[in-house]
């Protein structure tokens, strides 16, 4: 913390964000003061709100304290998300305060302490989220920045001591590569983010990029058959560390776990979907090279409960089912896929999906009617713009007509909630990273009086 000690204060540009939210809890808990900007106040920014974080919601300069207007003792932190013609943002750099990156503050907190970093195009919030939980449940003291809300503690921010750091690292605009990670671990390099890095090519690069700043006496984790030289993960294979004997009693997983040296006998996991399975072998392997007590590791991984909005049962009952998650992307829609039919089969499945950017859309519009025609109804809502204005001819309705599922169709915010209630289907997944998630609570309500 030598670095921020001549910081009274931090502005947080773009505070709703996952991210950005975490940071602003940790510098909270370092007695600075803290407030942000956000476009629109969600689940995120209220529970900010209520730990005593102010949030702003108007892009206005008379919005800003007057304690935040000190350039000498302020530091401004933003999201790469934020337009260049913020009203704020454009303030702040012509006043000449200090503006930094959250990657960049995010490097800065980590480097001199011991880091194990987690990163990949999908799996990395599930797995971050269970490799400090387990260093957590073991006794570590350990400062943890998660990508998601923790169900166990309700929080993106661990902090149990600073001997150990446990961070996501996100490859959107190279973030990752601000970090300097003692032990890493990449789950998955599928093409995203191509309005960034233009073609599959360069975020692999990106990621050799991130590999390479492991030191030599370092460790690097990998999902078996990834373009790369490190230790192997993966499920009933030759990889280093990898789950045997799995089989699954009354949604769990029970299974055995073959390491290098040894085989850790009679692990439970509680999340669906042989992703999050991998994900867990990721977590234990690194556990397990920090030096995690191994006879302590099968309690702490069975007590977790998993991260909200990665396959989050939020309707549970013999008749109706309704799962919340994340997917945004066309591999983690059919890894949800492959959890549902695994942990419910012969069950009819309606797929309710907002698509996130409409460079997403565009980019991979093939491989997400594929992935949702595997389902037995498609519901598809509009696409969800994020940061971006939109491209002539992406469109859900452009989207749909790709989907070769005859059960398909084009519906509004307004008229899920009841369409789903005259839906028929015994399981609803509702996936997407924009506010479908905000719009979950609503179908709950709706769906919890019909059942």
């Amino acid at each position: 913390m030598d670095q921020f000690k001549n910081i009274k204060n931090l502005y947080f540009i773009g505070i709703g964000g996952i991210g950005m939210s975490a940071l602003a809890r940790y510098f909270k808990a370092q007695d600075k003061q803290v407030a942000g900007y956000d476009k629109t106040p969600s689940v995120l920014t209220k529970s900010l709100e209520n730990e005593g974080i102010l949030v702003i919601y108007e892009d206005e300069i008379g919005q800003i304290p007057q304690q935040f207007k000190d350039e000498q003792k302020t530091l401004i932190v933003y999201t790469p998300a934020i337009p260049k013609d913020h009203k704020q943002y454009k303030h702040f750099i012509e006043e000449d305060f200090t503006l930094v990156k959250r990657a960049v503050v995010l490097g800065m907190i980590t480097k001199g302490t011991f880091t194990l970093a987690v990163a990949g195009t999908h799996g990395k919030t599930t797995t971050t989220a269970i490799l400090a939980h387990l260093l957590k449940e073991t006794g570590a003291k350990v400062t943890a920045f998660l990508g998601g809300i923790s169900e166990d503690i309700q929080s993106n921010l661990i902090l149990k001591g600073n001997d150990v750091m446990v961070v996501e690292a996100d490859e959107y605009d190279r973030s990752f590569l601000n970090l300097s990670p003692n032990i890493a671990a990449i789950t998955s390099m599928d093409p995203d983010h191509l309005d960034i890095y233009g073609g599959p090519e360069k975020l692999i690069e990106s990621f050799e990029d991130f590999a390479s700043l492991v030191p030599p006496q370092g460790k690097l984790f990998i999902k078996n058959g990834l373009p790369l030289f490190g230790t192997t993960i993966g499920i009933d294979d030759n990889s280093d560390y990898a789950a045997i004997d799995i089989t699954i009693e009354n949604g769990t997983y029970h299974f055995n776990l073959r390491t290098p040296n040894t085989i850790l006998r009679n692990l439970k996991f509680n999340l669906p979907g042989k992703h999050n399975l991998q994900n867990a072998i990721t977590a234990l392997a690194m556990a397990i090279h920090h030096g995690s007590p191994t006879g302590e590791l099968a309690r702490a991984l069975y007590s977790f409960k998993g991260v909200k909005r990665r396959f989050s049962y939020k309707i549970k009952t013999e008749n109706l089912i309704l799962i919340d998650d994340y997917a945004h992307h066309p591999a983690e829609i059919s890894a949800v896929h492959q959890a549902v039919r695994e942990m419910h089969p012969n069950k009819k499945v309606t797929a309710v999906f907002q698509p996130h950017l409409y460079s997403r859309t565009r980019d991979f519009a093939d491989d997400f009617a594929t992935s949702l025609s595997a389902f037995d109804k498609v519901r598809l809502l509009n696409i969800y713009p994020a940061r971006e204005l939109p491209i002539e001819g992406i469109t859900s309705k452009w989207l749909l007509d790709k989907i070769e599922n005859p059960n398909k169709k084009l519906i509004s915010k307004e008229e899920l909630p009841e369409e789903l209630k005259n839906s028929g289907c015994e399981i609803i997944v509702m996936m997407g990273a924009g506010d479908i998630g905000e719009m979950v609570t609503n179908v709950v309500k709706e769906l919890a009086n019909e059942d």
